[in-house]
């Protein structure tokens, strides 16, 4: 909308005479000298700017900050002449404090004005450029550039009223479509917002501000302007997750997840208390914050760093008691934090299991309606099995049948973890044998054919260790694609795959005169000597054994 040109001229006129008044003025003071001199040095960098301004077009915008400014001038002119003598009616500590008002601001319209001259919202836009524009799909998005920055200029000028009235606006406009949160990240809203969560801020902006990052970190492409915020975005967001309401708590979670990726930002979480408030998040929060919460600690529980601190604030029974009663998403970020916490530490495997840990695991297990979230049981199941104390526990109550059946799910991730379960059960005799007989070899077999070469090497390290049972090999050798398949992944094209794993399962298999056979004829002394070459572990003896049962194939022909 534009202004007449008489409106802005006469309030523009009006802030030209009060500052001359003024400047007048201020020599005449006798009390609090030192202070009005210094207003006056100020008036002159707001004259310069108002001269600036006065070459622009009006808004409705810059018409609000000359109106505002006017009513301090006023004010700034009537306290001048009161101090044109030592009588203060109102005592020299409020005159002081009402001085001290009005410099400060003269400060923030100054610095309103900077904002507003270098936001480029009041730079003309030529006619023929804006039909230019027009005529390319990427004028498309100019309405949106444009609010964005005039959002991005009110949050940054004004009383606290406007602020408000800008957020709620660039809320609106963010929750629209993606691309708009991309659009207004490129126009540079991420520090302004961060700016806002100072604690001069009050808190129902506070609010408003942190559910407008929120909003920003689930955009991934954007996620790194916030990341480059570093230490100052996680030290505001701390403080609203100790103190803030129930609400901002848990949208500041939710930037929390996105950023506590980072081995930098998890120290600096840790360090700073953030893991403590968490807790207290996932004791006493609502159950969505809850889940965010746990989804935090998960991530932060992931690195060495930090998991002195779980134990200092006694993370382990918050975190059992949440994945047995939160909701879905929590109890499955609570059992990944648990994961991750015992993944190298076997003296706390051993006190989690104390405090019910596998109890709690089987019951998230039979209780998950989706495949998908057993992958995080299964890594936490295998975790634990990495404890030689704890894995007759963990054989019992059925868990290998439980094993077994996730083996062929249709989950990617599901059945790698399987694989390495049973790889580390392996050590156990009693449980190779009781997994090969409730019927892990076959899926194992064909995930050796899967797409994935982390799929194929967890199946065939898998393998390798439970066919060290005399049963299990029976059992490999009745399978159709048990040889072939192993014989597949000795090729060394096939990268990032450990080639001493098939070799391992071929060589369990050469006591039998036919498997030696059915080796040499899938192809194996094609890659040995290649795999020799490259001195994998057991390739030069599986080459001697099958060249071996073939060059006595061959006499007996004779």
């Amino acid at each position: 909308m534009k202004l007449s040109e008489n409106e802005a001229d006469v309030v523009e006129a009006s802030n030209i005479q009060l500052i001359t008044s003024l400047l007048n003025s201020i020599p005449h003071t006798v009390s609090f000298k030192g202070k009005w001199s210094l207003i006056g040095t100020k008036l002159s960098d707001l004259k310069s700017h108002l001269s600036d301004l006065s070459d622009l077009p009006s808004t409705p915008l810059s018409l609000s900050l000359l109106t505002s400014l006017s009513h301090t001038l006023s004010q700034a002119l009537s306290l001048s002449l009161t101090c044109h003598t030592t009588h203060l009616p109102a005592g020299k500590l409020k005159t002081q404090n009402d001085v001290d008002s009005v410099s400060a601001k003269i400060d923030s319209h100054i610095k309103d004005f900077e904002v507003l001259l270098k936001s480029g919202l009041l730079v003309p836009v030529q006619d023929d450029v804006v039909s230019v524009s027009c005529s390319v799909s990427v004028s498309k998005r100019e309405p949106i550039r444009v609010e964005s920055r005039n959002l991005i200029t009110r949050l940054q000028i004004g009383s606290t009223e406007s602020r408000n009235s800008a957020l709620d606006s660039l809320l609106g406009l963010l929750q629209e479509d993606d691309k708009h949160v991309l659009i207004a990240v490129a126009q540079g809203v991420v520090p302004v917002l961060v700016r806002l969560l100072d604690s001069t801020s009050t808190s129902e902006i506070k609010e408003k501000t942190v559910t407008a990052i929120a909003r920003v970190s689930t955009v991934d492409s954007s996620k790194h302007v916030l990341i480059a915020e570093g230490l100052l975005l996680l030290h505001h967001l701390l403080r609203v997750v100790e103190s803030g309401s129930g609400f901002a708590k848990e949208k500041a979670c939710v930037v929390l997840h996105s950023l506590s990726f980072t081995k930098e930002n998890a120290r600096a979480i840790g360090s700073r208390g953030g893991i403590s408030s968490l807790l207290e998040i996932c004791e006493a929060g609502t159950p969505n914050s809850q889940a965010i919460a746990a989804g935090v600690l998960r991530n932060l529980a992931s690195f060495a760093d930090t998991r002195n601190n779980f134990i200092e604030e006694d993370a382990i029974s918050v975190l059992l008691t949440l994945a047995s009663s939160g909701t879905v998403l929590a109890q499955e970020y609570s059992i990944a934090c648990l994961s991750n916490l015992v993944r190298d530490d076997d003296d706390l495997k051993l006190l989690i299991a104390r405090k019910g840990a596998i109890d709690c695991l089987r019951s998230f297990w039979d209780s998950a309606t989706a495949v998908r979230s057993l992958e995080v049981a299964v890594e936490f199941y295998k975790n634990l099995a990495w404890d030689e104390r704890l894995v007759e526990a963990l054989i019992s109550d059925e868990f290998l049948i439980r094993i077994v059946n996730v083996l062929s799910c249709g989950v990617l991730g599901v059945r790698i973890q399987s694989a390495k379960a049973i790889c580390r059960l392996g050590c156990s005799a009693k449980a190779r044998k009781e997994l090969g007989e409730y019927g892990c070899i076959p899926p194992l077999i064909t995930m050796l054919e899967g797409k994935s070469v982390e799929e194929k090497q967890a199946a065939a390290k898998a393998l390798s260790t439970i066919l060290v049972c005399s049963g299990n090999t029976r059992i490999y050798r009745k399978e159709q694609r048990g040889i072939a398949s192993a014989v597949q992944l000795l090729d060394p094209t096939i990268l990032n795959l450990d080639k001493k794993y098939p070799v391992s399962i071929l060589l369990s298999l050469t006591h039998s005169k036919k498997c030696r056979k059915q080796i040499v004829d899938s192809g194996a002394l094609a890659y040995l000597q290649k795999l020799v070459e490259m001195e994998v572990d057991g390739a030069k003896k599986l080459q001697e054994t099958i060249s071996h049962g073939k060059l006595w194939g061959v006499f007996a022909r004779r």
